[in-house]
């Protein structure tokens, strides 16, 4: 997951800046940032958020930042973006783009560093502190934002730069319109009287945003299931029991702690052998956050409604998708819908199967959600031989990320990833490297969060601490996290999925760290949710080429590579359990459209009974396989910045399993591959057309046809 800090009201703060250098405009705009700078060096000397970072590439000194210095920062931020804009409204001159356009990507250099580091770490390791000044900067970030993008003197000088950007360069044009489809769809064009409407929407929806991610971050806390019997946890490994009581220990309980992934499906399940702890397990998985979260759903859908009608859609969704590459959320369903029987087909097919087996084993029950990963992984050993407590001993982590992850990267694109234990992290665990290029020239920094903890958000995502631009001469800095449980002692063995996960994401880092754009609010990941997800999905399949898996997949304790025996049996069983993956993907993906097509009057008073009667319409109300996130705990829908988007992962899988498809007609795993996907799609970010930057890689518009391939449900 691409996940953007501009998730929540800090949206202006980041897309009017990203900056360092800033153009002569007038005198005032400099008088103005004068007073201001002056005002920030003796706001507090050893605040280290109110200076560019002496670190390379600017990279934060997390050792040196307090808690106490995000207030005084974004207020220092705030006040020196506004002096910035007013300076850029109050110009005599004619508007022209270096004046209005270029001078607001210059804008904003304090605020967007202060956002970038803040909003970054809340995800990490948010703690009391960082969600008290959470909730405080929501409405002022909103605040802010309609103060920007709802000024009518502010709007009416890019609007004429707009009119007259005929004659400029294909990526001056390109950030112009960009910059003035944000203003028409923040509300420049509104009467007063809808933008003081759309003042008020807006700083409830970032209040209601926030409240929401507080209250997710807070379940993984509070739900959780402690065992105290030990028998209880019979299927697992000792070295998996250690780890749950190292958790419960650190926790201060007693027994045995299991926490929870952010999706409804719970790994552990595969193991429990106790049919009631799993039940326990997946029930409070699939009802958590309920209470909390499930009126903000039901306000948050509605406040959408009115504000998609306020900017003349009528429902949020079609507001949504108008500036992506579906265009209209009748794109969206016909895909969703279009697949989903197909999906559900393959499902039910499976579901026989484990039926078949419960009964076999002397089960006189129905298939329910909390027995199918248990009795699916039975029939895969059975069809495939294979046990997960088999294959992990191959996978251990510093193989995978080396000899694995880095092995293909440097095969594909000629670069080398080094460690730099010398630049601070924001926790012990993180690891952090420098990334050359083939001619040894230094491209960036990349972070690695490995681990599962307390305060860390749930999944995987990839973000950005600085932006690259060829405007301000910034080098990217980005991070990958990863929930990988940490091992109470000894190594760190993934799961063939965790493998999977590491090499997706360090395609989203790939994308940031290639770009080669001069504008930073169209560089780097800063694309269409329906595209930024197609060159991380690229990017697992390597994980399965033969040279790469030979490569890192060796037994950590006798350095043996895996027999091949094992490997056919992984790579066969790589598309079992497809149809189950895709029904849940797909049930989520439909409840995020649906929600999101409400019309802002529509009453919804139990949000479990929505959900069903939106399966059902879609013809997914399959109980064995629930949405992959239900709505009270569906961060991506309704915090994390995917408001009718999450279709995108299917969106862009097509584009991706085209693509993967066209390497291995032209080589696979090869520079030439590595060079053309580099500077066809990965360098450009958003500064030219996406499904142009597609054509250009491999001569034509993607089909659905390798994609049903990729996930099995055609032969």
């Amino acid at each position: 997951m691409r996940k953007s800090v501009i998730t929540t009201a800090v949206a202006a703060a980041l897309l009017l800046g990203a900056c360092s250098e800033k153009p002569a405009a007038n005198t005032e705009a400099a008088n103005a940032v004068a007073t201001q700078a002056a005002a920030s060096t003796q706001a507090d000397a050893t605040n280290v958020l109110l200076s560019k970072s002496p670190l390379q590439d600017q990279a934060p000194q997390f050792n040196l930042i307090k808690s106490s210095d995000y207030a005084p920062a974004f207020a220092q931020g705030i006040k020196e973006h506004e002096a910035e804009i007013a300076a850029i409204i109050a110009n005599k001159q004619a508007p022209t783009f270096e004046n209005t356009i270029l001078a607001m990507e210059t804008s904003g250099e304090l605020l967007t560093r202060v956002s970038r580091t803040f909003f970054n770490l809340a995800g990490l390791i948010s703690d009391d502190d960082f969600q008290k000044t959470e909730a405080d900067l929501a409405p002022k970030l909103s605040a802010h934002r309609d103060n920007i993008y709802l000024d009518p003197s502010l709007f009416a000088r890019v609007e004429t730069v707009y009119q007259q950007r005929a004659g400029l360069n294909a990526e001056d044009k390109r950030l112009v319109e960009f910059y003035y489809e944000q203003f028409v769809r923040a509300g420049a064009k509104l009467s007063d009287a809808d933008k003081a409407k759309m003042r008020d929407f807006n700083a409830e929806l970032a209040t209601l945003a926030t409240e929401f991610s507080q209250n997710s971050l807070k379940s993984f806390k509070d739900d959780v299931i402690v065992v105290t019997d030990k028998a209880q946890l019979d299927g697992l490994s000792d070295s998996e029991i250690a780890t749950l009581a190292a958790a419960a220990q650190a926790a201060g309980k007693t027994g045995y702690l299991i926490t929870l992934v952010n999706t409804t499906r719970q790994p552990i399940l595969a193991s429990l052998n106790n049919r009631e702890l799993r039940q326990k397990v997946w029930e409070t998985s699939a009802h958590r956050a309920v209470a909390s979260n499930g009126p903000l759903i039901v306000k948050m859908a509605q406040l959408r409604a009115k504000k998609a009608n306020l900017l003349g859609f009528d429902t949020w969704a079609a507001y949504a998708v108008a500036d992506q590459m579906a265009k209209t959320p009748t794109a969206v369903y016909e895909i969703l819908d279009d697949l989903a029987p197909k999906a559900l087909a393959h499902a039910k097919a499976d579901a026989a199967d484990i039926q078949a087996e419960i009964k076999k084993a002397g089960g006189n029950f129905e298939l329910q959600p909390w027995d199918w990963a248990y009795y699916a992984e039975k029939v895969r050993q059975q069809k495939y031989a294979l046990d997960e407590s088999s294959i992990k001993p191959y996978f251990e982590f510093n193989s995978v990320l080396k000899d694995g992850l880095f092995f293909a990267m440097h095969k594909l694109y000629g670069i080398s990833v080094k460690p730099r234990t010398d630049l601070p992290v924001w926790n012990s665990d993180v690891l952090a490297f420098e990334v050359f290029d083939k001619d040894n020239s230094s491209i960036g920094l990349f972070y690695l969060d490995p681990y599962a903890r307390e305060g860390k958000g749930g999944g995987a995502w990839m973000d950005e601490f600085v932006t690259q631009s060829g405007l301000l001469g910034t080098k990217p800095v980005v991070y990958n996290a990863l929930n990988i449980p940490k091992p109470a002692n000894g190594p760190t063995l993934m799961t063939f999925d965790e493998v999977t996960t590491m090499f997706h994401e360090f395609g989203h880092a790939v994308h940031g760290l290639f770009s080669k754009v001069k504008y930073p609010s169209v560089a780097g990941t800063s694309t269409a949710r329906d595209f930024v997800e197609f060159p991380s999905q690229v990017n697992e399949d390597w994980n399965i080429d033969p040279a790469v898996i030979a490569n890192y997949a060796k037994h950590y304790q006798t350095g043996e590579p895996i027999p091949k025996a094992l490997l056919d049996k992984i790579l066969a069983s790589n598309k079992f359990g497809q149809g189950f993956d895709t029904v849940e993907y797909l049930a989520a993906a439909l409840l995020d459209m649906e929600w999101h097509s409400i019309g802002a009057d529509t009453q919804i008073k139990d949000v479990e009974q929505f959900e069903h009667q939106v399966l059902a319409k879609h013809g997914l109300d399959f109980a064995p396989i629930p949405p992959r996130y239900k709505s009270s705990y569906f961060s991506h829908a309704f915090s994390g910045g995917y408001s009718a988007g999450y279709y995108a992962y299917l969106w862009t899988e097509v584009f991706a399993a085209d693509a993967f498809a066209y390497m291995g007609q032209h080589g696979g795993l090869k520079a030439e591959n590595g060079d053309k996907f580099r500077n066809a799609v990965l360098s450009k970010g958003n500064s030219e057309d996406l499904m142009q930057d597609y054509i250009h890689f491999t001569g034509q518009k993607p089909t659905t046809d390798a994609l049903l391939k990729r996930r099995g449900l055609v032969d």
